[in-house]
């Protein structure tokens, strides 16, 4: 399924306003952002696309429109979730999404 280009042009406008360096590139049918050559975000279908970690994924998971982000249907991809749109729909719940993975590739890099 190819990405919702418009909720995209809003994941960079909000990530661009969060952090330095955001690099965006189409990837496997998905579109992602890349912070200092790591992702970070993205936008597969029109769902949003987080990296979060193990921990974080599943404390995301016991969220309203989050579910697990599949590779190829069946694969569940670790530390990853997905948020479907009625869960970004607002500026503040869009930021405070990628916030939470910003804060995931900080604790990382340290």
């Amino acid at each position: 399924m190819p990405y919702d280009k418009a909720a995209m042009e809003r994941v960079r406008q909000a990530l661009s306003a969060c952090a330095e360096g955001v690099v965006g590139q189409p990837m496997m049918g998905a579109y992602c952002f890349m912070i200092e050559r790591r992702m970070c975000c993205g936008v597969t279908g029109d769902a949003l696309m987080l990296r979060l970690g193990p921990e974080g994924a599943l404390a995301a998971l016991k969220e309203p429109h989050v579910r697990p982000m599949q590779i190829g249907g069946s694969r569940k991809l670790k530390g990853f979730v997905c948020v479907d749109p009625p869960g970004y729909a607002s500026d503040a719940a869009l930021r405070s999404w990628l916030v939470r993975s910003l804060e995931f590739l900080r604790v990382k890099s340290e």
